[in-house]
């Protein structure tokens, strides 16, 4: 059955723009079966574990029902744990974003109770808490349900199995009998179904349980990072891994496009495939994947779902998905015909969480991992030569071009009793020139003072940004090869201070990396290149 997208089930424009800024391009099953009912104030009950885009089924609703124009509390969610409330609450405010007038509050144990008692004062229209906190404030008369409109039990089944069945039932009782009762719960327990029969008016059951879940032939791996060093972790990755045909799966179209964007200015053949381009345009993206013209591809779950490639040597979730079968279907697309694969997973702050639930549902082991090192990549590069280097050894017809060696020995005059050069000295230039990777300085350091050339007058350039926006000599060498036909090895000095950077180029050149590279982006950050003040 086809999920449809959250635009066919009649949602306010607002709504539509915050859902799509938070990156679900259609509806889960629980949300697609859910949402049309607590619309039309149907009673619900929806069998549905995390992970399935639960909060979203209720939250849209509750939102799209709310009355702006009144303050008092009109929602009331009840979840077992102030970890899940604050979750909740968070994507609530999400979905709420260009909707003006609603208040949203968690309220919950642990938190100091006179706070809560403000901010209630503020007349929210949404509350969610947890059992505990909510009678607290009942008792308090600091938390009123008179003007209730919907009561929604949040893993229900949980909060019964933590005790709280008779907070519940003093919290239903005290609501208004014309309220609108939502239930989800993961399990549907007889407890459960004593409530339902108590407390909802002809409800309709909605189940949306998880299908069972593998990802054999798949080597996964996640990796703790900050969200702002995703791309440098990334291309360290893909270049650590030797990948000649990758996939990345971002939340979001714009996402999709910013990391494209990026991964292009720092070399790679990368293109992205998302659902504002039409069939066209992803056929041919498609075709050049297939060919291996485009080696890294940047797709959203939903355009992805044509890719059919045997040759996916890993996939990288760049964000991770919203919902765990997602994240089946985007690492299936590696390990297929019998290969092996590779998953990574990036991770930033709570999302770990997330992750567990991923790995709990899948039955999989994903392993932790460190970023590789700048030393990690040159070092995996280097071997790469080397492992070519010996089937060049062993296929032999070598004779032309150990002539070039003996005539590059004869010009130079390296050979001679003063200066001799060995044939080793010779071979670790060459590895040199094939192995160090565009951008990296031969220590493979963010050394700033080393000039990369000599030759010629050169004249140094201003660029406004520095070690506060997280520029390193990698980033300017590449800004400027990106956007010029600069040889690398011309480039020339390049400091690096807290604010601003000085670079040198030859002055034949200096006109074109001004006119190239005036308001153009380095490492995601749009900068300014003017040529420097004498002192």
């Amino acid at each position: 059955m086809k999920t449809p997208a959250f635009k066919e089930l009649n949602l306010s424009r607002e709504v539509q723009k915050a859902i799509g800024e938070m990156g679900f391009e259609e509806a889960t099953p629980i949300q697609s079966q859910s949402i049309p009912h607590i619309l039309n104030g149907k009673d619900v009950i929806g069998q549905a574990q995390t992970g399935t885009g639960k909060t979203c089924a209720f939250g849209i609703p509750a939102i799209e029902m709310l009355n702006t124009d009144f303050s008092g509390i009109q929602v009331l969610v009840l979840c077992p744990t102030r970890e899940l409330a604050v979750q909740t609450a968070e994507e609530l405010k999400n979905v709420a974003k260009f909707k003006r007038g609603i208040k949203i509050l968690p309220i919950y144990g642990g938190q100091p109770i006179d706070r809560q008692i403000s901010a209630l004062r503020q007349h929210p229209q949404i509350i969610i808490g947890t059992p505990g906190r909510v009678m607290d404030h009942m008792r308090r008369q600091t938390l009123k349900l008179t003007n209730l409109k919907m009561l929604i039990l949040d893993e229900a089944d949980e909060m019964l199995n933590m005790g709280f069945r008779e907070d519940i039932d003093i919290i239903l009782k005290e609501a208004p009998e014309r309220k609108q009762t939502v239930l989800f719960s993961a399990t549907m327990p007889p407890e459960i179904m004593d409530l339902t029969t108590k407390y909802q008016k002809e409800p309709v059951l909605i189940k949306a349980v998880h299908k069972e879940l593998t990802v054999p032939n798949i080597e996964q791996f996640y990796l703790e990072v900050r969200d702002s060093n995703k791309l440098e972790i990334l291309s360290r990755l893909i270049d650590a891994n030797h990948l000649k045909l990758s996939l990345v799966f971002c939340n979001t179209k714009k996402r999709v496009d910013e990391l494209a964007s990026n991964l292009q200015s720092r070399g790679y053949l990368a293109e992205s495939l998302h659902g504002d381009m039409n069939q066209s345009q992803r056929d041919k993206v498609m075709a050049k994947f297939r060919k291996g013209i485009i080696e890294v591809l940047i797709a959203t779950d939903v355009a992805a779902r044509g890719i059919d490639v045997d040759n996916v040597e890993a996939v990288f979730n760049y964000d991770l998905p919203n919902d765990e079968e997602y994240y089946v279907h985007r690492i299936g697309r590696t390990g297929r015909a019998g290969k092996s694969g590779k998953a990574f997973t990036l991770v930033s702050g709570r999302e770990i969480y997330k992750l567990k639930d991923i790995q709990r549902y899948t039955k999989s082991v994903i392993l932790p991992q460190k970023p590789p090192s700048l030393m990690d990549v040159e070092e995996n590069k280097i071997n790469k030569v080397l492992d070519s280097l010996k089937t060049i050894l062993q296929s032999g017809k070598l004779t032309r071009y150990m002539g070039y060696i003996e005539k590059l020995l004869e010009d130079t005059g390296l050979n001679n009793e003063e200066n001799s050069l060995t044939t080793l000295e010779i071979a670790a230039a060459l590895l040199k020139m094939a192995a160090e990777p565009a951008g990296f300085l031969t220590s493979a350091t963010d050394a700033i003072d080393e000039p990369r050339a000599k030759q010629g007058e050169m004249v140094k350039l201003f660029i406004n940004a520095g070690r506060n926006n997280k520029i390193g000599p990698r980033h300017i060498i590449q800004g400027i090869l990106a956007n010029t036909c600069l040889p690398e090895k011309s480039i020339g000095a390049i400091n690096i201070y807290d604010r601003f950077t000085f670079a040198e180029v030859p002055r034949e050149y200096a006109a074109e990396v001004l006119k190239s590279m005036k308001n153009s982006l380095l490492n995601g950050q749009r900068i300014n290149v003017e040529k420097a003040n004498a002192k």
